[in-house]
């Protein structure tokens, strides 16, 4: 018989061998561990049906009717292993580690594979990681301006061996109205949740975590509770840098995209921006000045972003001057800067 691991064991292990979630594909699309695939033990119609046979005439009924569906394709679904993993050995999980993965782990087990079962199953890992983001860590909280260059900063940051969460990364969203331009779909709220508590768990606590400063929406996604209270009172280093420079990156980021995606993004923040700033920065995007585009824009966010930090009441905040924008010697100069003022965290606030 497979035995079961707990969550922390379990995620341990995924470093090393591969994970199958059988839940029903609409289950796994919603959210599932960070790399896991989906060797799904019923289809949704399937478990549809098995859950109101349940319902309705019990539990032996339903146990019957799931082992008449089982049978006749398991050659398919070890199949289906053989052909997306490697090795001999497997984690495997369902919704509270029942029944599903009990009897999908039998199968591997007859097959010759080594089984490792999720104890609690998926619902587990997720009560779990989000006990680890309650967790105090030293954070640092990147801030500026729109158009200061926070992310690519950030991914340098990265490089240099800094333990880095890009918020915006993980959710395909740069943040602002302009922010889905030329990204991929968002994930659903709840796998972008199960992304970053998969990073989150994995950093290590002594060391300082740099997360960039965002509000509580990135697109249509939700940070939650524990790392917004993280953004609002963890040490926020801002950088200050020139509006010249803002508008050359942002014309730079953003002009080469069609003129209709830019306007749908003025228009989606007309009322805010107000009717004439709105009806400029159409005019401007239509007569391709994107420099004055920029401008008009960045009143309203450099406007909001100011009132937003400073409702923050006893934040630590730093600031960081930039003369001149080479995104590495930035970085670089972060990095010698917050560990001055805070030796590698030992006396930074966590939250």
């Amino acid at each position: 018989m497979p035995s079961f691991l707990p969550v922390h064991d379990f995620i341990s292990l995924s470093g090393q061998w591969p994970v199958v979630d059988v839940r029903s594909p609409s289950e796994f699309s919603q959210g599932h561990v960070p790399c896991a695939v989906n060797i799904p033990l019923f289809d949704d119609r399937e478990r549809a049906e098995i859950g109101t046979l349940y319902c309705r005439k019990g539990r032996d009924h339903a146990i019957l009717r799931g082992l008449d569906i089982i049978l006749p394709k398991t050659n398919r679904l070890l199949n289906s292993l053989k052909k997306r993993i490697t090795g001999d050995r497997v984690l495997v999980y369902c919704w509270r580690g029942g029944m599903r993965s009990s009897n999908m782990a039998m199968l591997f087990e007859t097959a010759g594979y080594g089984v490792r079962l999720l104890q609690g199953g998926y619902k587990a890992y997720r009560s779990w990681l989000r006990q680890e983001l309650e967790r105090e860590r030293p954070v640092i909280i990147l801030g500026g301006f729109t158009g200061s260059g926070k992310t690519e900063i950030l991914s340098l940051l990265r490089r240099q061996g800094e333990q880095v969460i890009d918020l915006e990364e993980l959710a395909s969203h740069k943040g602002s109205a302009f922010g889905g331009i030329g990204l991929p779909g968002q994930p659903t709220n709840e796998q972008f949740e199960n992304t970053l508590f998969h990073q989150w768990a994995g950093m290590d606590p002594s060391r300082f975590i740099w997360l960039e400063d965002e509000s509580r929406m990135i697109g249509n996604v939700t940070l939650p509770d524990p790392l917004v209270r993280k953004l609002q009172h963890c040490p926020l280093i801002i950088i200050e840098v020139s509006l010249e420079i803002r508008v050359q990156r942002l014309v730079k980021e953003y002009a080469g995209f069609d003129d209709t995606l830019l306007s749908e993004a003025i228009l989606k923040i007309e009322e805010r921006l107000g009717t004439q700033r709105a009806r400029e920065a159409l005019t401007a995007i239509r007569e391709k000045r994107f420099p004055a585009v920029a401008e008009n824009v960045l009143q309203f966010y450099d406007k909001a972003y100011s009132h937003a930090i400073n409702r923050r009441k006893g934040q630590p905040r730093l600031y960081f001057r930039v003369e001149k924008y080479d995104p590495a010697a930035i970085a670089a100069g972060l990095t010698g800067f917050v560990h001055k003022h805070f030796k590698n965290g030992a006396h930074l606030p966590g939250l």
